[in-house]
């Protein structure tokens, strides 16, 4: 009986010792990007892990930053307004075009950005750049999921392979 408490303590011993961050196994973020016809734009979720996005902003702009807080200072959608445009781009027929930072929303452990690109008329070819993240996690890796008149096409991109293209020619 002296060895319950024993056996007791080293089946709850990793409880107590576990590492509290919320580390993952996998790095990766998913981009959706789909073309609504009679909007006549483009709209993008970008879905990115919040551990990794808010360690991300502190490097780049503020070491005190904390995601998915109640009362969040505005300065956050500006950072991840400026960090998507560094890092995210997007080519139709051949021309770069810009995109709009539309919000974000934070589910479970995962922050969905909004963006829209308005305007776009005719779509011949579709080139993606996702460098998300791949400037503080080497593991990291983008999957770029189109949704473009009719076709849907999926790529997996990484720090080497950092760019997609659809034609419909």
């Amino acid at each position: 009986m002296k060895s319950l408490p024993l056996i007791i303590a080293i089946l709850f011993a990793p409880l107590f010792t576990a590492n509290t961050s919320q580390k993952h196994e996998y790095y990766i973020s998913v981009t959706k990007v789909e073309y609504v016809e009679d909007q006549k734009s483009l709209q993008i979720i970008s879905q990115i892990f919040i551990d990794d996005f808010e360690t991300l902003l502190r490097q780049r702009y503020d070491e005190t930053i904390t995601l998915a807080e109640k009362n969040e200072p505005e300065a956050i959608e500006d950072y991840m307004k400026r960090y998507l445009q560094d890092k995210l781009k997007v080519t139709i027929n051949k021309n770069a075009v810009n995109f709009k930072f539309i919000g974000k929303e934070y589910k479970d452990d995962i922050v969905y950005c909004y963006l829209e690109i308005e305007d776009v008329t005719e779509i011949n070819s579709i080139a993606i750049t996702n460098r998300v993240l791949f400037d503080v996690i080497s593991e990291q890796q983008n999957i770029v999921r189109l949704k473009l008149k009719g076709k849907n096409k999926s790529f997996l991109l990484t720090p080497e392979n950092d760019k997609c293209m659809l034609n419909f020619n």
